[in-house]
């Protein structure tokens, strides 16, 4: 409990965990009442996606449609009761990008209320 909140644990799915993922969970972990990971849905992540991760996070969210399809095909039994959200963020963008940042914030904070 962060000062009667229960801290909110959000899960960023890209597809190789190299650019956009990364950057969610940068901006993201500064953010009091939350905790930030990041993985990615392809073989070749540098942070591969695992089941463990998935029955951690409260919301999943995946950077493009592709990478839903992928992770319900692939870990559709840990799915279960999690939220997993769509960003539609395409993959044009650099590590911390100040245009990738604004997206994401843009994109996300209204989806978890309070911030």
């Amino acid at each position: 409990m962060n000062g009667g909140r229960l801290m909110k644990k959000l899960l960023f799915v890209c597809g190789k965990n190299r650019l956009r993922s990364p950057t969610a969970e940068a901006i993201f972990s500064y953010y009091e009442g939350l905790e930030v990971e990041s993985a990615g849905i392809d073989r070749d992540a540098d942070v591969p996606l695992g089941h463990e991760i998935i029955q951690w996070a409260d919301i999943i969210f995946v950077m493009e449609k592709v990478h839903r399809s992928k992770l319900s095909k692939k870990f559709q039994r840990y799915l279960n009761e999690k939220r997993v959200i769509c960003l539609d963020i395409p993959d044009e963008y650099e590590y911390v990008e100040p245009v990738l940042i604004e997206l994401l914030k843009k994109k996300v904070l209204p989806l978890l209320g309070t911030f």
